[in-house]
């Protein structure tokens, strides 16, 4: 079958279509026939060789389609069924068929579309396990670091959902997208950021997910207290400022909410970017690139 991944790590040049085997599920697997998957800056640092030297592989974190077959044990999923989900170890879903992870699937209802299914578990599933990991209650203040990219969005959307106030930190261009979704707008990646907040909050913010690192993260770290410091950008500078990661819970609960909040409307998914398969690499240099509003998901016929 046609799959796009690379070859060995290293830059786009080593970027191409392959001929793959149609892989077998297992365990705890799927084998989906695709109709749509998420591209995410993972992707391309997978490509890049930041988690280890590895490849050929194929690339894709995140799909959405119709399932083939279900692997040994694997109950609740039967062919036919319109699911989306994550793939094992990250990879494999830029592929007309592709291994879903099960525990880590969710059936496909039908109000929401597969490109904005396939946008959910990788982005927006880290919004929803951060903010249960803050457990802050409704009427509290949540600084979001880095609101305008693709975590944030999602982030602010599901923080208002809860009743959570929002200050979200982002470049000049993403301002008024803040303020549409209902965040107040604070512009970051200044050495006064701080200040805007304090401006912003004269309360004070009771958590802060950070989605930036670095000098971001340590100019925005002692708003709060560090148990309630988080970030996903900058694992050993949060560790560092008494912080912490956010847990995963990669699971069929999570994305059944999300896909439900997306039904009621009170989640876009925020795809701006919709590409064929044929420009999967044109997608993934976009992402790469860093300057897109959204996500960027690619489509195969199904």
């Amino acid at each position: 079958m046609r799959a796009y991944g690379f070859l060995s790590a290293g830059g786009p040049d080593q970027e191409a279509f392959l001929d793959v085997d149609v892989p077998e599920p297992g365990p705890d697997q799927l084998l989906v026939r695709v109709r749509a998957a998420g591209v995410n800056p993972g992707d391309w640092r997978l490509r890049n060789g930041e988690y280890g030297t590895v490849g050929p592989a194929v690339l894709g974190r995140e799909v959405a389609g119709t399932v083939v077959a279900a692997g040994e044990g694997v109950t609740g999923f039967a062919p036919g069924d319109e699911v989306f989900g994550g793939c094992p170890g990250m990879v494999g879903g830029w592929a007309e068929q592709a291994l879903v992870t099960a525990s880590f699937a969710a059936r496909r209802p039908d109000g929401v579309s597969p490109t904005d299914a396939a946008a959910l578990p990788v982005a927006a599933g880290t919004a929803y396990d951060a903010l249960d990991a803050l457990a802050l209650p409704a009427g509290a203040t949540l600084l979001v670091n880095g609101a305008g990219g693709g975590v944030g969005i999602p982030t602010v959307q599901l923080a208002r959902a809860r009743g959570l106030h929002v200050v979200g930190t982002a470049s000049e261009g993403k301002q008024d997208l803040l303020t549409e979704l209902g965040a107040t707008a604070v512009v970051g990646g200044h050495h006064r950021v701080a200040d805007h907040v304090r401006a912003a909050a004269p309360h004070g913010v009771d958590g802060v997910f950070d989605l930036v690192g670095g000098d971001a993260l340590r100019a925005v770290a002692p708003l709060t207290d560090p148990a309630r410091l988080f970030s996903v950008a900058d694992k050993p500078l949060v560790a560092e400022l008494g912080g912490r990661d956010v847990p995963r819970d990669r699971s069929t609960r999570v994305l059944d909410a999300l896909a439900g909040l997306v039904a009621s409307g009170d989640l876009d998914p925020w795809v701006r970017t919709v590409l064929p398969f044929a420009r999967v690499g044109e997608a993934l240099a976009q992402v790469e690139d860093g300057h897109t509003l959204g996500k960027v998901v690619v489509t195969l016929d199904a």
